[in-house]
């Protein structure tokens, strides 16, 4: 079918491989779908896209990594990518829609209401049809068939320019996406962790066979090539109150998060989001050890 049809009224479009709105980096994936379902609205802006996927059965510190990860690169105005697992995937889509950016989820199984899975994520998946797309290459009504589920990465790894492995074990269905990216000559990236944990386990074999380390989003911009869209308003822009209750703080010297925390009564969450901004505005540099200085 040439172009695109909608087939019912949750808005669900059938975008054909013959379609010029079929997006280009799924076509050279393994065995292109023939017919992408579509839910929501792919833009030409989604070109500019990252992966980030990751373990289901995460740590703290893997899912802090992850959102705020996704909230930097899409405040960068980068389209983040995942799969919309629990875990890693769904951090990921929440970081970028805080961000107020875009995000897509690929489903393993319909992206009609009835089939989404993990249950648990429902509301997650009418977030993000409000800012970007659940796309899927199984009809809708299709349901969650494990072997779905590592086809599907093919398709993560087809719309982003590169894909970020925040924690995986060296058995993880997640370290299936970069095998595709891989094999598609993109870049992989992986965020190291403790040495002890099972969960960093893969993401640190990655790094010995070639994996990009990276430690915050500006790693990835820079490997990628990609120039934060925001960058000329918000690096010269004006800093929020609190930004710059922080940067009053990191401007006396070296604070790591728990000292800005501590000084400010601020959540966590709050003050590793601002973090992250400030980061991107080119405000702060992270040196190590959760510490930041003032970027001169």
């Amino acid at each position: 079918m040439e172009g695109s049809v909608t087939i019912d009224k949750m808005g669900i479009t059938e975008i054909s491989i013959k379609s010029k709105k079929y997006p280009e980096g799924v076509r050279s994936v393994v065995k292109p779908p023939d017919i992408l379902f579509v839910r929501g609205e792919l833009l030409p802006e989604d070109k500019t896209a990252v992966a980030i996927v990751g373990s289901r059965k995460c740590t703290a510190y893997g899912k802090q990594v992850a959102y705020d990860l996704a909230f930097a690169l899409a405040k960068a105005g980068v389209t983040v990518v995942s799969g919309m697992a629990l875990g890693i995937d769904g951090e990921a889509h929440k970081g970028a829609l805080d961000a107020g950016g875009r995000t897509i989820a690929v489903l393993g199984t319909g992206v009609d209401d009835a089939s989404i899975y993990p249950r648990a994520h429902t509301a997650l998946a009418k977030r993000i049809l409000k800012q970007g797309a659940l796309v899927s290459e199984f009809e809708p009504g299709a349901p969650a068939y494990p072997s779905n589920f590592p086809q599907r990465n093919r398709i993560i790894a087809g719309l982003a320019l590169g894909t970020v492995v925040v924690e995986a074990n060296k058995r993880s269905g997640s370290l299936i996406t970069p095998g595709f990216a891989l094999e598609q000559g993109k870049d992989v990236f992986a965020v190291p962790g403790p040495i002890y944990s099972g969960t960093s386990a893969g993401t640190h074999a990655l790094i010995q066979q070639g994996a990009k380390l990276i430690t915050c989003a500006e790693d990835i911009l820079q490997e990628l090539a990609i120039e934060p869209r925001v960058q000329k308003t918000a690096s010269g822009g004006q800093s929020t109150a609190q930004e710059k209750m922080i940067l009053d703080v990191i401007e006396k010297g070296p604070a790591d998060t728990d000292a800005i925390i501590q000084q400010l009564d601020l959540p966590t969450q709050a003050v590793l989001t601002l973090l992250a901004v400030l980061e991107l505005k080119q405000k702060v540099q992270h040196i190590g050890n959760n510490t930041y200085v003032v970027k001169k």
